[in-house]
């Protein structure tokens, strides 16, 4: 091959990586909210505990995020890429071994600190694998990442559940295997970048003082919270209603909503990622859907959770390309931990919020409103995204 194709075999290689490294994201994780009832029933849950079980890989991505920097600056990119996937794949397969609660949380621990690694070597591998299409390699891996909380949600009831037995347990190891299968695809083709070279001389711990980080981590977190936690409670919230029925189409509708934004922002991230309108468009979009989830019936409920998850996915979008465009290459982890630290303490709290506002007043309608009040404070903060220095170089 001659140089040009060189090249182009590489950006190809490179873009597929990201895309099953994205998948590899939530798979695991979102094998849990089809399920949720099976789980609720045999282990007795309330709804405090099934928050706290939503919160913890949320609790994970903040709290493993900067030892992933760590991690990164010590081993590189790649080998810290495997690491997060392996854990993701041990961690999940092994949530179901015993009928615990204790068990279910210490295992979702060890998958959610997998995935948090994963999440802080994202943005650093696509500037050292692609650094000419930022946004679009962006692009590329969160479409992957938004099928991989798909499939779990498609695909659980009419294919993994049978062939599991019906054991929610069995199918958690299912739902590990592709995650173990990308970890060795990565491991023999990741390509080595000089920034991956030089880790050994990278700084890893944050700039706390740094505005960037904490603009970047609240306005992330809002829609990391709004996310997690809608699909936490919208099962349980259906069923309280006597809609039942709709459980599977809502939360189908609140993840597939999300690939037609993403299919946009493969076209147009590089036009709208400095801009304030679309956080502010679609924080109010979150904050409508919220309300037609709550008071909506039937395929109201299914159309208004579409929405959410199409609102949602473009801002997590746009806010996962900042850190890459806006750091120099060797402080992309640096960032990407700092705003992933911030962003999912709030995916953390609210969630909890959500279960003991259910559970103190009785009245499950309650479990919703700190979500939308999230949809609020993102139209707050978002005009700050016009005032954010370019640092990058």
């Amino acid at each position: 091959m001659n140089r040009t194709e060189v090249t182009q075999a590489r950006f190809l290689n490179s873009l597929l990586l990201l895309w099953l490294a994205g998948i590899a994201l939530r798979l695991t994780i979102l094998a849990v909210p089809p399920v949720i009832t099976l789980i609720h029933d045999e282990l007795n849950l309330s709804a405090t505990e099934i928050g706290i079980l939503t919160g913890l890989p949320s609790m994970l991505f903040a709290l493993a995020a900067v030892p992933g920097s760590l991690l990164i600056a010590r081993l590189g990119i790649n080998a810290a890429l495997v690491v997060g996937l392996a854990l993701t794949a041990i961690g999940g397969a092994l949530r179901g071994a015993l009928p615990d609660v204790m068990w279910l949380y210490a295992t979702t621990i060890v998958m959610g600190a997998g995935v948090a690694i994963m999440q802080v070597t994202m943005p650093p591998s696509v500037r050292a694998w692609v650094p000419d299409r930022i946004g679009f390699a962006t692009a590329v891996y969160t479409n992957g990442l938004l099928l991989g909380e798909i499939l779990p949600i498609l695909l659980m009831f009419p294919l993994v559940l049978p062939v599991a037995g019906g054991s929610w347990q069995w199918a958690f190891v299912i739902w590990s295997v592709p995650v173990a299968i990308i970890a060795v695809i990565v491991l023999m083709r990741a390509p080595t970048s000089a920034i991956d070279r030089s880790a050994p001389q990278r700084r890893w711990w944050p700039d706390w003082r740094n505005a960037l980080v904490w603009r970047l981590g609240l306005m992330l977190g809002t829609i990391n919270a709004t996310y997690f936690a809608t699909n936490a409670f919208v099962p349980d919230y259906l069923r309280s209603t006597g809609q039942s029925e709709w459980i599977r189409a809502t939360l189908s509708g609140l993840n597939v909503g999300q690939l037609p934004a993403s299919f946009l922002l493969l076209a147009f991230a590089g036009y709208l990622e400095r801009k304030a309108w679309p956080y502010i468009a679609c924080g109010l979009l979150c904050v409508v859907a919220t309300v037609g989830i709550v008071f909506g019936t039937g395929a109201w409920v299914a159309a208004a959770a579409t929405l959410q998850g199409f609102a949602a996915s473009a801002i997590l979008i746009l806010a996962l390309a900042l850190p890459p465009l806006l750091s120099r290459p060797d402080d992309v982890h640096r960032v990407t931990a700092a705003m992933f630290t911030i962003s999912y303490t709030c995916a953390v709290i609210v969630p909890v919020i959500s279960g003991l506002a259910w559970d103190l007043t009785g009245i499950a309608k309650t479990a919703f409103l700190p979500i939308a009040l999230c949809g609020i404070l993102l139209v707050i903060l978002a005009p700050a995204i016009n005032h954010v220095p370019r640092t990058g170089s």
